[in-house]
């Protein structure tokens, strides 16, 4: 029984699509839950091993994923092979994005789970700190710059806010909606998912669109690039190619190394 209940936990984590292999927890928890007493002892090791896997590994993704240790290491496996750390994009916050993404996709709230694009503002606005993942093959698509809010913060983004005309830039996850024409051109509108925290996105006008002022010329003539009203503007010979890439119900997490932020996500912390 053993073998055969290990046959089918490899299959299901061999699916193409890492969501699925994520929703597969439940399945798999009923598996292991039902295996001989004998292998118990292995589960409980295995489970202490993931635990102390890495200390930046951040205690609420090893929560998520304590019921099965193969799960920690298809996380580990997929940001090893798209060279995430070589591209600025570190462990701990891949993890909370796939933790949320994974969250937002079992609760109905996305219509499109193959692709999750990630803003790390814990960099500085000199650094390409958007990633666009594509989940269904575990690639980069896109990694390049992307402006803060003008009162968030010169270089970094240190202040956030939910409120209108605060031109701060807000944190946590987004639904992508539909494109439209506007004073910026060609934009992105985003719903924020998250109460209290960027709820106000739509209201506040927070959309994807390109600016001038993302430009490495002013990186190199002053140290970082120009900043928005709140907006994630985007490079514009690159914001209509993501744009069309991403809209429609895929998912965008803008993070910082934020505690209020992370103390209040009910994302985060689901």
């Amino acid at each position: 029984m053993i073998k055969k209940s290990g046959m089918l936990i490899t299959k299901l984590m061999k699916t193409k699509n890492f969501r699925g292999k994520l929703i597969y927890l439940p399945i798999i928890s009923l598996i292991l839950l039902h295996m001989p007493i004998a292998f118990a002892g292995k589960r409980v090791h295995a489970q202490e091993s993931v635990v102390n896997i890495s200390r930046e590994k951040d205690t609420l993704v090893t929560n998520l994923l304590a019921n099965n240790s193969a799960d920690i290491d298809v996380l580990e496996a997929e940001y090893e092979s798209m060279h995430l750390h070589d591209l600025g994009l570190s462990k701990t916050v891949f993890n909370y994005a796939m933790k949320g993404f994974n969250y937002l996709v079992q609760t109905g709230n996305l219509s499109k789970d193959n692709i999750i694009s990630i803003v790390d503002f814990s960099q500085p606005s000199s650094r390409k700190r958007l990633f666009v993942i594509d989940l269904n093959n575990f690639r980069v698509l896109y990694n390049t710059y992307v402006a803060h809010g003008v009162n968030s913060g010169k270089e970094y983004a240190n202040e956030f806010s939910n409120t209108p005309e605060s031109y701060k830039s807000s944190l946590g996850f987004y639904e992508t909606k539909n494109t439209y024409l506007g004073g910026n051109g060609y934009s992105l509108r985003l719903a924020g998912l998250e109460k209290g925290i960027n709820d106000n996105a739509e209201r506040r006008d927070i959309v994807i669109h390109g600016a001038g002022y993302v430009d490495e010329s002013l990186i190199r003539s002053q140290g970082y690039i120009g900043r928005s009203w709140g907006c994630p503007a985007l490079p514009e010979k690159l914001h209509k190619l993501i744009i069309d890439k991403i809209k429609n119900g895929s998912c965008l997490f803008i993070f910082s190394e934020n505690n209020a932020y992370l103390k209040k996500s009910k994302i985060i912390n689901a």
